[in-house]
């Protein structure tokens, strides 16, 4: 008895001991559907107000907001990230044909609605690298895709939790600029097909036009 509590002890010091070896839920802060609303709402505002905007010119008056799905806690998860060692390099296809250079950087495994599911992490390498999770790329596509959401997938973006781990918050999913409207304003990369999820994700942003 001794002895296997002593071995038990020492398995708990190694590295990554006591942690899920796949997504679990993240912690929901105080506010937190209150701020995704916020962001919401001022995003529709810079898309009327911004000379940028990807709503075209001529429809930003008649633009009342994007549409979205309730915010729900549920679609917020605490991801490890394994980095893969080698690195594949590819060309990942744009909604206007152009190819960029890219490369496969890690793999997200989640469980969500009782179903194993993982994304691939991409690395655009045209851009200038900022050595955050700001430079992480996660197209995904699901079962909404081409029905209720952009034919090309949408995006979201990871937040560092610290210790390899990522915040993977789908109620922050968009689509790509090139969804409003003037797709040949924009350069928006594809999703490629290893990242189709087998579920809804219907969360985030929905489809617009």
């Amino acid at each position: 008895m001794r002895r296997a509590l002593l071995c038990s002890l020492l398995l708990c010091l190694l590295p990554g001991c006591g942690r899920s070896s796949t997504g679990s839920a993240a912690e929901v802060p105080q506010g937190y559907a209150e701020g995704v609303a916020a962001g919401r709402r001022e995003k529709d505002r810079q898309f009327v107000v911004d000379p940028d905007s990807p709503i075209p010119a001529g429809l930003r008056n008649a633009f009342h907001g994007l549409q979205y799905w309730p915010v729900d806690p549920r679609y917020r998860l605490q991801v490890p990230l394994e980095e893969f060692e080698i690195k594949e390099r590819f060309t990942i296809v744009t909604t206007t044909g152009e190819a960029r250079p890219c490369e496969r950087y890690g793999r997200l495994a989640f469980t969500l609605d009782a179903a194993d599911l993982h994304l691939t992490v991409y690395r655009l390498l045209d851009g200038q690298p900022t050595g955050t999770a700001a430079d992480l790329f996660v197209p995904f596509m699901d079962a909404t895709t081409g029905r209720e959401t952009y034919p090309a997938g949408r995006y979201v973006s990871l937040e560092d939790a610290g210790e390899g781990r990522y915040v993977l918050d789908f109620n922050l999913a968009f689509n790509p600029s090139c969804a409003y409207g003037t797709p040949e304003r924009f350069q928006c990369p594809r999703t490629p097909a290893e990242n189709r999820l087998a579920v809804a994700i219907r969360a985030g942003e929905r489809g617009w036009l």
